[in-house]
């Protein structure tokens, strides 16, 4: 039986480019495929979570999962990373801090949050390798003219957002929670809010406007909707234009 996209629980969105909706939080993962390699966006809220995210993204890449970039430190997007031990992971400059330097603040909230507290301690207590630090651009060649890129774009719904950019027609921009159409952006103790507008600005600037911008939660959206929201922020937070 041929493995398809929808038949995973996945959306396409181009040739060589998906994302699914993770159940519990609705939090999006995504999926980049090269000639060679393969780029998987966010791990997931645990180890089997993230495991079942890397089984069924290397069914679809017809190859091994190499790349794992994590849009930011929090527990939805990174608690499954140790599924991608032997991927090359990548963050935003400065995201290990907060994140596997303290894996007990992480694991707590994942409690607070309503995961399972069995599932959060095995997931923090994991090793996962080296985080490579990206600190403004850096481009990933997948092979066979696929090349993404990794833009440090925050702080802003945290303090080290990274967003994935995959070029080309129409151009695809993984936001993380720099973006969320489900509900209301969430900003939280560790939200730069008077940055934030600025974030989503680069964002803009990296996609275009004819490019499909994904949440992290939520529809992909476009950049009238991430205009808006920008707009909404700024005046959520007072930050002048």
């Amino acid at each position: 039986m041929k493995v398809t996209w929808e038949g995973l629980g996945w959306e396409r969105l181009r040739e060589g480019v998906g994302r699914c909706r993770l159940p519990g939080w609705d939090c999006t993962a995504g999926l980049v495929v090269g000639a060679g390699a393969a780029l998987v966006v966010d791990a997931g809220s645990g180890l089997a979570e993230g495991a079942l995210l890397r089984e069924r993204a290397e069914a679809l890449a017809g190859r091994r999962v190499t790349h794992l970039a994590l849009t930011h430190p929090h527990f939805d997007h990174v608690l499954g990373a140790a599924a991608f031990a032997d991927a090359a992971v990548f963050g935003a400059a400065g995201a290990a801090g907060g994140w596997r330097a303290d894996p007990e603040e992480l694991r707590a909230d994942a409690v607070r949050e309503g995961l399972d507290p069995r599932v959060a301690r095995e997931a923090a207590d994991a090793p996962v390798p080296p985080l490579r630090a990206v600190a403004g651009e850096l481009a990933v060649d997948l092979g066979g003219g696929t090349r993404v890129l990794l833009a440090d774009v925050g702080p802003g719904h945290t303090g080290h957002d990274l967003a994935v950019l995959v070029p080309g027609a129409p151009p695809v921009v993984f936001c993380g929670d720099l973006v969320e159409e489900s509900g209301r952006p969430q900003a939280g103790q560790d939200a730069v809010p008077a940055r934030w507008p600025a974030a989503l600005d680069r964002l803009l600037a990296l996609g275009g406007e004819d490019a499909l911008y994904v949440p992290g939660h939520g529809a992909v959206v476009d950049a009238a909707f991430v205009r808006a929201q920008r707009d909404a922020l700024a005046t959520r937070f007072g930050v002048s234009r």
